[in-house]
């Protein structure tokens, strides 16, 4: 029965061991700050390809299409008007918080939805 314990522990141990560790998340609160991470790099995702430049443009590919857009920096918020393509994306301010590296934009001043995008 102990020795049945004992390999039960060394299992969960070794799945803990294994599980990938979750990357701690820092908000973005300053212009400056979102700048000095995105500076001459590049926000990859599958099939998504940004540079969100210092001047206030957006600019890059989406599954094939152009994007572009301004972006500004408002009482903490990473506020961004997008074109994919021919489809206007609109207005929206999101929360930017550091993942690894990994930026998280999250949609509606944080209350909508998330995309992961990786620093390159």
């Amino acid at each position: 029965m102990r020795v049945l314990a004992l390999l039960s522990a060394a299992a969960l141990l070794s799945a803990a061991a294994l599980a990938p560790a979750r990357a701690e998340s820092l908000r973005i609160e300053s212009r400056d700050a979102f700048v000095s991470l995105v500076k001459e790099r590049s926000l990859t995702r599958f099939g998504v390809s940004l540079n969100v430049l210092p001047d206030g443009r957006i600019t890059g590919r989406a599954f094939g299409q152009p994007v572009q857009g301004a972006w500004s920096w408002k009482s903490g918020f990473f506020c961004r008007t997008l074109q994919f393509g021919t489809q206007d994306l609109g207005d929206n301010c999101q929360v930017v918080e550091k993942r690894g590296e990994a930026l998280r934009f999250t949609a509606d001043q944080g209350k909508g939805d998330y995309a992961d995008l990786r620093l390159r």
